[in-house]
């Protein structure tokens, strides 16, 4: 790859929209979940997507609901998105994403759905 394929693409990363927010992860069966926070709402669905193909549960909370009902049991929702200002740093942003996951703790009545 060339600089200038390389600059511009660094530039298109640098200059895409960020988008984070608050998920859950539910167990269908039994309605539990666990609500979490991301920077990278994307990237987060890809993880849990890539977890249920290879069938490796991503978190130590979730392995006796994953091994009773199986990982295809364990479905991703988006609760709230949220998305970074150009001028807002990472920083501050991941505090928003923050604030945003308490008041989803707030709303429920409780964290990690446990």
């Amino acid at each position: 790859m060339d600089k200038q394929s390389r600059k511009s693409l660094s530039k298109q990363y640098k200059d895409r929209e960020v988008i984070g927010g608050v998920y859950r992860v539910v167990c269908r069966p039994t309605g539990q979940f666990w609500l979490k926070k991301t920077t990278d709402m994307q990237g987060s669905k890809n993880r849990h997507d890539f977890s249920i193909i290879t069938n490796h549960c991503p978190e130590p909370s979730m392995q006796a609901c994953w091994k009773q009902y199986g990982a295809k049991n364990l479905v991703f929702e988006e609760m709230e998105l949220l998305t970074k200002k150009e001028a807002q740093s990472f920083e501050s942003f991941s505090e928003d994403v923050g604030v945003l996951l308490e008041f989803w703790e707030e709303k429920l009545g409780h964290g990690t759905g446990e």
